[in-house]
């Protein structure tokens, strides 16, 4: 059913509707990163994509099948990575008008078993990377754009998420820091809250398939709608804060079936 209705929703995609526009989306070799790339391709928008495997690079660029999209590996925790794409953005792009910083990771891991290096990974990849990410690359935005960050549902805890959820909470913080520091150049800043998204690794590292169906069945359980989201439709929910939400800024939006707000609990 959801093949169906993603095919449906594509067919009547206005294919022009962000010519001439360009947008830069770190972490989007695959699921909710890829899906934001195809939103914007398909809308006509030229898109600057990362990530850090040469392997899902190529995979993505399959899929996507357009030259509108540019892939471009990038570590998103090494500073010197992230300057340089920059200067790999400016080359391919010039100025941009839409940034989604989306890189992300998670570990269950319980307070006795969270270590100082998993720690930092964590934080690495969550928080430090999507803040130094929009320092070096929000010279390069026009007047009038918009970032929009992916955070998570955090309104329901679950044990063993600790890193996970604190750096998550901090990108939070920055959306709100950040609304507020670029209100002079008319540059929007918002943010994604999705809750149980079905992409292929359920955004925890190193799932085993069984692992994988059971999160899908918990998650499934746990959220009020009673299925998980796709990916498309927190690409919807990313693009309307992108391009339609004119008047928003510094607003953290939830994509997660009404788990977030307990509804029917």
């Amino acid at each position: 059913m959801t093949t169906n209705r993603s095919s449906q929703h594509r067919s009547t995609i206005d294919p022009k509707a962000l010519a001439g526009k360009k947008a830069v989306v770190t972490g989007g070799t695959i699921g909710m990163g890829l899906a934001i790339v195809r939103a914007l391709t398909d809308r006509g928008a030229e898109v600057v994509y990362t990530g850090r495997s040469d392997r899902r690079l190529a995979e993505a660029q399959a899929a996507l099948g357009t030259p509108l999209a540019h892939p471009v590996r990038s570590d998103a925790t090494d500073t010197g990575a992230i300057a340089a794409l920059h200067d790999q953005v400016a080359d391919r792009l010039g100025d941009i008008d839409h940034l989604f910083v989306n890189q992300g990771i998670a570990e269950f891991q319980t307070l006795e078993e969270v270590t100082e290096e998993s720690w930092d990974r964590i934080f690495d990849v969550n928080a430090k990377s999507a803040f130094f990410t929009v320092q070096r690359l929000v010279p390069l935005m026009s007047e009038g754009g918009s970032i929009v960050f992916t955070t998570v549902s955090n309104d329901q805890i679950f044990p063993g998420l600790s890193a996970y959820s604190g750096a998550k909470e901090a990108v939070a913080a920055f959306t709100k820091v950040l609304a507020a520091e670029l209100l002079p150049r008319g540059i929007r800043v918002n943010a994604i809250a999705p809750g149980f998204i079905l992409t292929p690794t359920m955004g925890v590292a190193e799932l085993t398939e069984e692992q994988r169906a059971e999160f899908i069945e918990q998650g499934n359980a746990s959220t009020p709608m009673g299925r998980g989201g796709t990916v498309e439709e927190v690409a919807a929910a990313a693009l309307y804060l992108a391009v339609d939400a004119t008047f928003t800024t510094g607003v953290e939006l939830s994509v997660d079936g009404g788990f977030g707000q307990g509804l029917g609990h």
